[in-house]
């Protein structure tokens, strides 16, 4: 479904990253993958998407750092030789009431969150435009959508990246590039494992589906998103909650 095709996949050492890279190595892509701080684990990602067969290569950069973000997609695209779709998936919590919430854990998020979509994104609009052709799938969250206590900062970030996808994918569609977004709900990973039981059991009464996401289900969508299968699919966002957005 994705052979010969190139991903940049950031935040690709633990969770639901990691899970999106080997998802998309499984379907035939190359993928390079971001991490930020977690080396080895980005590296264990690297081994197993080469064990696939695929080639791929961890490469450390911090996606809220602009000049950072534009000298990675060089050297990757000298790598690679192209970039076929982008997944921007890096994102961090730190999760305060807001009467509580200090300026930098607001900044912080933005950052890394909104400003980090936004840096890959422009260092890579040229070289999809030279290849009409391209896919930019963005890490939205259900908080995006709802709104969450104690989430100001991660909510606006996550809603910021819904206005930025469909901004981009208007601007982009006439050259064939598709950008989507895609929002996923109470997903089985190492920050939701941090919640309290109580905190855990209140977010599971408010799922139709009354089960716990995992990171196959969101990586499964990014693939989708990423195939020549969704190519009348742009602008949207698809919540991958059990119903929690409904």
């Amino acid at each position: 479904m994705l052979t010969g095709k190139v991903a940049l996949v950031t935040g690709a050492g633990r969770g639901i990253g990691r899970q999106i890279a080997l998802t998309l190595a499984g379907y035939g892509a190359d993928v390079i993958v971001n991490y930020n701080g977690s080396a080895d684990k980005a590296k264990e990602v690297v081994r197993e998407i080469e064990s696939m067969g695929r080639k791929a290569a961890a490469v450390q950069c911090t996606v809220a750092d602009h000049e950072a973000c534009g000298n990675m997609i060089t050297d990757m695209l000298a790598a690679f030789g192209h970039i076929d779709i982008l997944v921007n998936n890096a994102g961090i919590t730190r999760d305060n009431l807001m009467i509580k919430m200090t300026e930098e854990e607001f900044d912080t998020v933005i950052q890394t969150n909104l400003k980090g979509t936004f840096n890959t994104m422009k260092h890579m609009y040229r070289p999809f435009l030279k290849q009409k052709a391209g896919r930019i799938i963005n890490l939205s969250s259900v908080s995006g959508i709802l709104g969450n206590a104690g989430q100001a900062n991660y909510a606006a970030s996550k809603a910021g990246v819904i206005g930025l996808t469909k901004s981009m994918a208007r601007e982009l569609a006439s050259r064939g590039i598709t950008v989507n977004a895609v929002a996923p709900g109470y997903i089985d990973t190492d920050m939701t494992q941090a919640m309290t039981a109580a905190a855990k059991e209140a977010t599971l009464s408010q799922i139709p589906l009354r089960r716990v996401g995992t990171p196959a289900d969101i990586a499964e969508t990014v693939a989708f998103l990423a195939s020549d299968k969704a190519s009348y699919i742009t602008g949207q966002v698809i919540s991958v909650d059990g119903g929690m957005a409904i």
